[in-house]
């Protein structure tokens, strides 16, 4: 399983079949699926004010679609295609890297197929192209460890891929963060410009959504949109142990909610059900938002095990690999399947603007239809949530292949591939709001990629073993020299006692005689055992020999591209 030279022209044919069955699912649902996000996104837009609570960027896209189009389908398109290129990308970058070819091409044309790859590439959604982004960085990593350099046009893409994380989710400068320093632990060239990058990337959007956008009239995100899950800290805290708060601490959370929603809002798996019911005012909620963190902050400080047991509950998406059914929102959340706008958000929920109507199914052929909608509807079941839905185990999947990689082509760069996973594993684990299978649609989709990798690298090293193993076995150890003078030989007459006749000393020198013989032979038999020896030593020899030139093999075979 070594490095290998990229054929270029194998992405042609794959890029095509992947973008054939991505094009289909598009059809089927056009002009995508959609949630009371997907609305969100382009209401504000239309309505106004343009607020940066969500991707200011794909809200954009949306805009332009529909006043340039009148509709949202060229959106959904552009995700497909790119969806192709970035896994077409990711296939070829780990065969490049020393993944076992026919594996990786045909997990990657089979890919499309799943719900959770082709549904979700034609869902009006930022985290599509945010995921889109973030599995072109676990190609260009791949890249990266194939070359084992980090060189000035990968050091460009990644920087123009991170600033894009940034860019389509609000904690995506989180995820540059974690992942720029799992990179550096795997990489040894340009580590100060990497950083450097990674930095500017991070940095940006924050820059961008405080300083720029509202000079645009673009504003601020909400703070009850900034601070919800400290809101819902607040929720489980006042549920499970009401007597940490005092009158005054109910009273402004009354001025919020009524307490009776603060106590039915605290499961720990979703904030769900505090913010998004009518009793729960957003606007008396960002007029207090600096008291009920500072409310916080003081059961952070006097609580800390509740706090991050709970962050560690509603981050159970990115740790659990599976879900928990009998929780209030303990189940993985993975699409909204409603016909029209009305019918999932309901009226006069989002601010009303003309054409709203996009937001439709409105499928280009009824007969994809009719096939795709019961293959997604039945992927839904329960007992495929494991497998298809829960990023945790692909995360997983992800470390182990990237692990056994690394071993058995003997290059740490591998371990950079899953960088990004790490990042967004983390990111969501330490910061979520509910059980969102799109939260961790990376792992999923790098984690699968990946298993050619980890079959040929696990068969790498369990040949690398039985090998090794084998070697040993033939180094068989010289055996223990005796002196035979000093024990009895099998046929030989036992010892006269010491009280014997003299009339037998002449049998006793006779037995002398006989020992000094079999001294003779011992002389013998030490010869041989040195004999032994030599030839043993020379194949220890052989062997090391051998094993030098296996390693230099393998050796030459990493550095091969």
């Amino acid at each position: 399983m070594g490095t290998a030279k990229p054929r270029p022209w194998v992405a042609i044919p794959t890029f095509l079949i992947i973008q054939a069955v991505l094009a289909c699912w598009w059809a089927a649902f056009y002009p995508g699926l959609f949630s009371r996000d997907s609305v969100l996104y382009l209401s504000h837009t239309v309505v106004g004010p343009w607020v940066s609570d969500h991707s200011v960027l794909y809200d954009a896209l949306l805009s332009l679609s529909f006043t340039k189009t009148g509709d949202l389908g060229a959106v959904t398109f552009a995700q497909t295609t790119a969806m192709a290129a970035a896994l077409t990308y990711l296939a070829q970058s780990l065969k490049a890297l020393g993944a076992p070819r026919l594996p990786t091409t045909l997990v990657a044309m089979l890919m499309p197929l799943a719900p959770n790859v082709g549904a979700f590439s034609v869902t009006l959604w930022k985290d599509v192209p945010f995921t889109i982004c973030a599995v072109a960085v676990a190609g260009v990593c791949a890249r990266i460890a194939a070359r084992r350099a980090v060189t000035v046009p990968t050091l460009v893409g990644l920087g123009l891929l991170f600033t894009a994380l940034g860019l389509f989710r609000a904690n995506g400068f989180l995820v540059v963060g974690v992942a720029v320093l799992a990179l550096l632990a795997s990489v040894t060239t340009m580590r100060v410009r990497l950083l450097l990058a990674g930095t500017f990337a991070a940095a940006l959007p924050l820059v961008l959504t405080n300083l720029v956008f509202p000079q645009f009239g673009i504003m601020a995100p909400a703070k009850t949109y900034v601070y919800h899950t400290a809101f819902g800290d607040i929720a489980v805290a006042y549920r499970d142990h009401p007597e940490l708060f005092t009158e005054q601490d109910k009273a402004l959370m009354a001025n919020v909610a009524p307490l009776t929603r603060w106590w039915d809002g605290g499961t720990c798996y979703t904030i769900n059900p505090l913010i998004w019911r009518r009793d729960f005012s957003w606007q008396q909620a960002d007029a207090h938002a600096s008291e009920l963190l500072d409310l916080w902050k003081r059961l952070l400080i006097s609580e800390p095990r509740m706090v991050i047991d709970t962050r560690l509950c509603r981050g159970a998406i990115a740790w659990r690999p599976v879900q928990d059914e009998f929780a209030v929102g303990g189940m993985t959340y993975r699409f909204s399947l409603r016909p029209n706008a009305d019918t999932y958000v309901g009226p006069n929920k989002v601010p009303d603007f003309p054409g709203r109507w996009v937001f439709s199914l409105r499928p280009q052929s009824w007969e994809l239809n009719q096939v795709a909608d019961p293959w997604l509807t039945g992927a839904l079941a329960p007992q495929y949530d494991w497998v298809l839905w829960r990023g945790a185990l692909w995360a997983y999947v992800s470390y182990l292949a990237v692990a056994l990689g690394a071993l058995a082509l003997r290059n740490r760069y591998v371990l950079g591939v899953a960088a990004v996973v790490a990042g967004q594993q983390l990111t969501v684990l330490a910061n979520i709001s509910a059980q969102d299978f799109r939260y961790m649609a990376t792992p999923i989709f790098v984690g699968v990629l990946l298993v050619p990798l980890l079959v040929g690298g696990l068969g790498r090293v369990v040949v690398a073993s039985v090998r090794e193993a084998g070697r040993v076995l033939r180094r068989k150890p010289s055996e223990p020299r005796t002196l035979l003078g000093n024990v009895p030989a099998p046929d030989a007459p036992p010892a006269a006692p010491p009280d014997a006749p003299s009339a037998d000393e002449p049998t006793g020198h006779g037995a002398a005689g006989d020992g000094a013989a079999d001294d003779g032979a011992a002389d013998d038999g030490a010869a041989d055992d040195g004999a032994a020896g030599h030839a043993a030593a020379g194949d220890g020899a052989a062997d090391r020999g051998s094993a030098a030139g296996g390693s230099g093999a393998l050796g030459r075979e990493g550095d091969r591209e």
